[in-house]
C-alpha cells in the first residue's frame, strides 16, 4: 500500500506572536516551527497503515527550504521518503497550494492508494487545501476523521458528530483528512533520527503562479491576561484575597 501525507510547516504555539510592520505576516524570526497537531497524527496513521500492510510512505510539502528539518522530523517516526516543493517563503494562497501540491502527486511515479491531510493547519487554519486536491484529483474524500482503517481495497472512516459518530467508506485511492485523537503520535527515536540522515528528500522548485486572494492585513486578538495584582500586604492583604477566593468559588 502506498500513502501519501501533506504536511505544513507551521510556527510552534504557546510564544507571543508579532506582526511584521506591515501587519501582512506574522514575524517568525524568534518563533521555532513544527507541523500542526492533526498532521503529526497523519503521519502516524500512515506509518501504522505501511507496518501492517507494507509499501511505502510518502510526505510532501509546499514551503521554504527550511521545511527540510519539519520532513527530516517526520522521516524519523518511519516514513520512506520526502518532496518539498520549494517556495521563497512567501505564504501562498489555498488556490495556489492545491496547484502545486496536485501538480506534484501527479509528476510522482507512485499512484498512491491513500492521500492523508490534517484536518487544518495550525496557523491559518483554512480548511479547503485538501478539498480542492480532491476535486482536482477527481477523488472521493473523507474529512475530520477520528477512526480509519483500510479492508479490502476501502476506507472505512467515522467522524464525530454532536448526537454520536457517523461512518463513511470509500474505494481506494481516495483522500482522507483526520484529526487530532485518531491515535497518539510516536516519538522520533535516536536511531530514527540517522537513519532519517540518509532517507531522500527531493528538492523541487515551486512554479510562480498568481494568486487570486490578497491577504489585506492580520490582527492580533486582545490579551486576556491581566498579569499579577497585588492585593496588599501583610495582613491588610487578607479580606481582598478572601474576595478574590469567593469570586472564583474557591471558598462559599
Amino acid at each position: 500500500m502506498d500513502v501519501l501525507v501533506c504536511l505544513k510547516r507551521v510556527p510552534l504555539a504557546g510564544g507571543t506572536l508579532m506582526l511584521t510592520p506591515d501587519s501582512r505576516d506574522i514575524e517568525t524570526k524568534h518563533l521555532g516551527f513544527g507541523i500542526s497537531p492533526h498532521e503529526e497524527n497523519a503521519v502516524e496513521a500512515g506509518v501504522q497503515l505501511v507496518e501492517q500492510m507494507g509499501g511505502t510512505l510518502t510526505l510532501l510539502t509546499l514551503g521554504p527550504s527550511d521545511a527540510e528539518e519539519q520532513l527530516r522530523s517526520q522521516l524519523a517516526i518511519g516514513a520512506t521518503r520526502a518532496v518539498l516543493i520549494e517556495t521563497d517563503g512567501q505564504e501562498w494562497d489555498p488556490q495556489g497550494t492545491a496547484a502545486a501540491l496536485v501538480d506534484a502527486i501527479n509528476g510522482e511515479e507512485t499512484k498512491f492508494d491513500l492521500i492523508i491531510f490534517g484536518a487544518e493547519s495550525a496557523d491559518s487554519a483554512g480548511y479547503q487545501i485538501h478539498i480542492r486536491v480532491a476535486h482536482a484529483l477527481n477523488l472521493p474524500v473523507i474529512t475530520n476523521v477520528k477512526s480509519m482503517k483500510i479492508e479490502n481495497g476501502v476506507a472505512h472512516c467515522e467522524r464525530v458528530v454532536p448526537n454520536g459518530r457517523e461512518h463513511y467508506e470509500a474505494p481506494l485511492p481516495a483522500i482522507v483528512t483526520v484529526r487530532d485523537g485518531l491515535n497518539i503520535p510516536r516519538y522520533p527515536s535516536v536511531p530514527g533520527r540517522m537513519q532519517a540522515r540518509k532517507k531522500t528528500v527531493d528538492m523541487k522548485k515551486a512554479e510562480t503562479r498568481i494568486p487570486k486572494l490578497e491577504k489585506v492585513t492580520l490582527a492580533l486578538a486582545p490579551s486576556k491576561d491581566k498579569g499579577a495584582q497585588i492585593l496588599g500586604k501583610g495582613a491588610e492583604a487578607v479580606p481582598a484575597l478572601v474576595d478574590v477566593l469567593k469570586q472564583i468559588g474557591a471558598i462559599a
